[in-house]
């Protein structure tokens, strides 16, 4: 699949399933504690004012990005589907949310402090993938910190439905250490890895979860730009 069709297809599942997908997943977090200690963890090492904003990329309609906030972090959301990024703005009218494509961010090198990318590489092409990590690099900060969230494993799943709508999107599941091995080639440097398994809340199906914390070096430039 080339750049620009995964692209279409993905923007036109979400703009699909904007509506339903906030109404679904609105609560998710509340049963999720390992993963609220993720994002509580990572809004301590952004708290740094003086590096810049994080941009939750893929932010889907906004509840990363509020829960963020709701933690201090001046947080802002990007987002491929137009339909996703107008649910954020209804629904979290104080925050800030912008169309974007994580493959090629409309952001000056170095602007970021943190960077969370919460399941939102889940359709991106396993060759895409150094696009995208290059693109985080370029844009964080020297310092700056980013959380990766994503589904373990290696296979690719085509989903026909989701949330209630007839789409055609593929599913992505990385092995941890081929994703480590990507984000270091990009000049990210990994601070810590968490592997859990599925809770209660989630089909068995999902599988294991990963968290990667990771950070650009200070003194790094913008030679991994891509």
């Amino acid at each position: 699949m080339t750049d620009t069709s995964y692209l279409q297809a993905t923007r036109a599942a979400y703009d699909a399933v904007a509506v339903d997908y906030e109404k679904l997943l609105r609560d998710e977090l509340s049963a999720k504690p390992l993963d609220r200690a993720m994002l509580a963890a990572f809004a301590e090492l952004v708290e740094d004012p003086g590096t810049g904003p994080v941009a939750d990329l893929g932010c889907g309609p906004g509840r990363i990005t509020a829960h963020l906030h709701s933690l201090g972090v001046d947080a802002f959301g990007i987002d491929l589907s137009p339909e996703m990024v107008a649910v954020a703005s209804r629904t979290h009218p104080g925050l800030r949310f912008e169309e974007g494509s994580m493959t090629a961010l409309d952001l000056a090198g170095s602007s970021l402090g943190g960077i969370v990318a919460w399941y939102s590489t889940v359709h991106t092409p396993p060759e895409l993938l150094p696009t995208v990590f290059n693109e985080c690099h370029r844009v964080l900060a020297p310092g700056g910190h980013m959380l990766l969230a994503f589904k373990a494993g290696d296979r690719r799943r085509h989903l026909d439905q989701a949330y209630g709508h007839e789409l055609s999107l593929d599913v992505y599941w990385m092995s941890p250490e081929h994703v480590n091995g990507l984000m270091s080639e990009a000049g990210l440097v990994m601070d810590a890895q968490m592997i859990r398994e599925p809770d209660e809340s989630e089909k068995p199906r999902q599988g294991r979860q990963a968290f990667f914390f990771a950070h650009k070096p200070k003194g790094s430039g913008e030679e991994a730009s891509g």
